[in-house]
């Protein structure tokens, strides 16, 4: 058995493509319709091919797209490694993406770790590891 991907639900398609391809840096695998189940799907994944992919569903029927509260919520995050998190955080904020926990430090020498939200406000945790010295 080996996991292969999570799913997470949009309320439009081509936004979420756009935010996890130009922001997340995530690769656009493909996209394709499930009549089955009136929906329509797209996969991403890290441009090198690591990781487990991305799967987007966009379900034509589904009209509410409302998060719980915080501590309220049944799926809690995807987490992303990034190279400089003042940079990407910067980047967020001139994209008007919504930032839940600035950045802070998990122990003094632990990750530096923020949370965003994408934009149907799933969490996405964001972590920056203290390069070795070389």
């Amino acid at each position: 058995m080996a996991f292969i991907h999570t799913s997470i639900r949009t309320s439009n398609i081509d936004k979420s493509i756009d935010f996890y391809t130009r922001l997340m840096g995530l690769k656009l695998l493909g996209r394709r319709e499930i009549p089955q189940n009136n929906a329509e799907i797209a996969f991403l994944q890290d441009p090198e091919g690591k990781g487990a992919k991305l799967e987007l569903t966009f379900y034509r029927k589904q009209k509410k797209f409302i998060q719980a509260d915080y501590e309220e919520r049944l799926f809690d995050h995807i987490a992303f490694e990034v190279e400089n998190m003042e940079q990407t955080i910067s980047i967020m904020r001139k994209e008007k993406v919504t930032i839940t926990d600035e950045p802070f430090r998990l122990g003094p020498a632990g990750p530096l770790i923020a949370l965003i939200e994408d934009p149907d406000g799933t969490l996405i945790e964001l972590i920056e590891r203290k390069q070795s010295a070389r």
